[in-house]
């Protein structure tokens, strides 16, 4: 084994740390007697040789010496390393991608020949599918159909293999080969699917049927059953009640009857999750097949299943617009199960509903009122309730902000209450009062002048201007916006700190960042109406050379309306501004400050078109603009017809981004919504 391994240049290669000298030593390790030194080589490997998926000059010296681990019988855990050669030589590239032209062209070139190197070396994957070691058998299904060369071959080889094959994780991963395989190969499709289809007969076992459906979801769902939820639900149920017999020894042929279900494990198994998972995936935008599959995992007895199926309504409700009633009240009914890891998770997925969550209401108000508040799942559940505006949430919320250190979210959640939160106020003042004023100001006090805004507790005043007076000048700038923001909705009631707003806006050379002149112009004109005093700053300030000057400006000018209608001339000029969000601002302003529709409606017809993100904006101004916005009912109407939400991001998301598809939902009925 290894031959030639020590005349490779290995010190001239590198790898993600530096110099690939030590590989060597981390692929006799994965050869190794000891399953410690066997895992810390092949955890070598990935982050190093292998670093996130890329493949450096190293990894492609590696393979000839993988592809000879892995034809070694006497080397333990094969199957990891066959999952290693798959993710080196797995990565699919489009033509495009290996343009010379291309500045990732030399990684692109890798990933080529690492994908042609193990294809070569590809048909030591095919003696593993008989594999005494079943790790080996359920890695090498997926390297066959992913690195093989001759599909055609692999597709009888994995077909064959099923009938002997009594392993129930290695029978789906074969299963789940073929789907690959008819993804992949356009002229093995029908073949692949014909043979998918024969699983799902009735004498199959239902594990394997699920596995089979689940396939049929992602290469071929014209082929679905009509009531593919029902139908993935019932075969999930038959092999949790199989395994529950065999794990219970329940009477003769107790272990014949989990087998003939297709699970030699128990509830909750993994390879269970992963196909739902998979299901889900596959579904995609079929919403209501994916709320009823969702319904039968929610009323599952096993509480693992119910654990998953909450992180799946995530993924689901944070993607896809629809009637999840019925699974939020099935989610909220998991907050008094003892399972930390279910109520926890259900917690965690109602405090991200906001207004959805309103059908796990009273479930989230008895949480509140039974827990002791320390635990993470009942401060979500608190914020949760708090964000539906319950008044049941209030005195949970007084006991967390008396807290020596009052969480954050407590206090953030308080706008949602509205004058239900007027108890609070007391508190709140209290602890604003109390925070020091130093470089931590802005993490204590922006969450209770949040709380102070969104009661518009004009009585906190005086706390509000200490902190005004008083923030630091290394990063005080922000807990200044905030304590701004407060002091605006106080309206007249502030008109005491007109002085402080006076001298924010200052001289041009004196002020300080355009964010915080905005926002104290707001403030000043909210309390004075003074038209005078803050017109000419945010006209000063629309002609500013950076964007989020004027951006900053032209939102303050559209708070002020028509009082502020002779900067519209200035607000025009930026409508043809190359800064996209520039133009819908100013448009939004224009519109506010002159009540006329017909020079801003076509730059917010095309900022919805070309930014996604600012449709909340834009909507709120079409609902305000009422009749005059008729010409931009089509885009209206087309949004609310579709499922996706519009703000969704592939591989992340906001905590607010449901929230903000809703609201988006509801301004879009408002501006459609016939005026009187």
């Amino acid at each position: 084994m290894f031959t030639g391994m020590d005349e490779v240049d290995w010190a001239s290669m590198g790898h993600a740390y530096g110099p690939a000298d030590d590989v060597p030593g981390l692929l006799r390790a994965l050869a190794s007697a000891d399953p410690a030194e066997r895992e810390s080589a092949l955890d070598g490997m990935y982050t190093a040789v292998h670093h996130q998926g890329d493949v450096y000059d190293s990894t492609l010296a590696c393979i000839p010496f993988l592809l000879e681990l892995v034809a070694s019988p006497e080397v333990q855990d094969r199957g990891a390393i066959v999952e290693l050669l798959t993710s080196i030589g797995g990565i699919d590239l489009d033509d495009d991608e290996l343009d010379p032209e291309d500045e990732e062209f030399e990684d692109a070139a890798n990933y080529a020949m690492a994908a042609a190197a193990v294809a070569a070396g590809a048909d030591v994957f095919v003696g593993l599918l008989g594999d005494p070691d079943a790790g080996v058998r359920l890695a090498a299904p997926c390297a066959l159909a992913m690195l093989h060369g001759d599909p055609a071959r692999v597709l009888a080889l994995l077909r064959d293999r099923l009938e002997g094959e009594r392993d129930t994780e290695v029978r789906l991963a074969l299963v789940e080969a073929v789907g690959r395989i008819a993804l992949r190969h356009e002229p093995l499709r029908a073949e692949s699917v014909n043979w998918l289809t024969t699983l799902l007969a009735p004498h199959r076992p239902p594990g394997l049927r699920l596995s089979a459906l689940t396939q049929l979801a992602r290469c071929a769902p014209g082929l679905l059953p009509d009531d593919v939820a029902s139908t993935a639900t019932a075969l999930l149920r038959a092999t949790d009640e199989a395994a529950a017999c065999s794990a219970a020894g329940s009477g003769p042929g107790a272990g014949s009857r989990a087998e003939a279900a297709g699970g030699d494990g128990g509830p909750g198994a993994p390879w269970a999750d992963d196909l739902l998972r998979t299901l889900h995936s596959a579904l995609g935008d079929r919403v209501d097949d994916r709320i009823a599959l969702l319904t039968g995992q929610l009323t599952s007895a096993d509480p693992d299943q119910r654990t998953d199926a909450v992180w799946m309504c995530h993924g689901l409700i944070r993607a896809w617009r629809g009637p999840y009633d019925e699974v939020v009240r099935l989610v909220g009914a998991q907050l008094d199960d003892p399972d930390p890891l279910l109520h926890g998770a259900a917690a965690s997925l109602l405090e991200s509903l906001f207004g959805l969550a309103l059908p796990a209401a009273d479930a989230l108000a008895e949480r509140v009122r039974t827990a002791d508040g320390e635990r993470p799942a009942d401060r979500r559940a608190l914020v949760a309730l708090a964000r539906l505006g319950d008044a049941r949430a209030v005195p949970a919320l007084a006991r967390a902000l008396e807290q020596p250190d009052p969480p954050r979210d407590a206090a953030f959640a308080v706008p949602y209450l509205g004058d239900r939160a007027a108890p609070l106020v007391p508190v709140l003042r209290r602890r604003l009062g109390e925070v020091a004023l130093d470089e931590q100001l802005y993490d204590r006090a922006a969450p209770l002048l949040t709380g102070i805004a969104g009661v518009r507790a004009a009585e906190a005043l005086p706390e509000v201007l200490r902190v005004l007076r008083g923030a630091p000048a290394p990063g005080g700038e922000w807990v200044t916006e905030a304590a701004l923001r407060a002091l605006t909705t106080f309206g007249t009631a502030a008109l005491p700190a007109a002085p402080e707003l006076r001298g924010l806006l200052g001289g041009a050379s004196s002020r300080p960042s355009s964010s915080v002149v905005a926002a104290a112009a707001r403030a000043l004109w909210a309390a004075t109406g003074d038209a005078a005093a803050v017109l000419p700053v945010l006209r000063e300030l629309l002609t500013a050379d950076g964007p989020d000057e004027r951006r900053a400006a032209a939102a303050a000018l559209g708070a002020i309306g028509r009082p502020a209608a002779d900067a519209a001339p200035a607000l025009r000029d930026l409508l043809a501004s190359p800064e996209r969000w520039l133009r819908m601002d100013a448009a939004v302003a224009l519109w506010r400050v002159t009540g006329e529709a017909r020079e801003s409606l076509p730059v917010l017809r095309t900022a919805w078109e070309e930014n996604r993100y600012g449709r909340v904006e834009i909507a709120e101004c079409l609902a305000e603009m009422g009749p005059s916005a008729g010409p931009a009912a089509p885009l209206l109407r087309a949004e609310l017809a579709r499922p996706r939400r519009h703000n969704v991001l592939d591989g992340g998301s906001g905590s607010h981004d449901i929230e903000q598809d809703e609201r988006l939902l509801t301004l879009c009925r408002a501006a459609l919504r016939p005026r009187a």
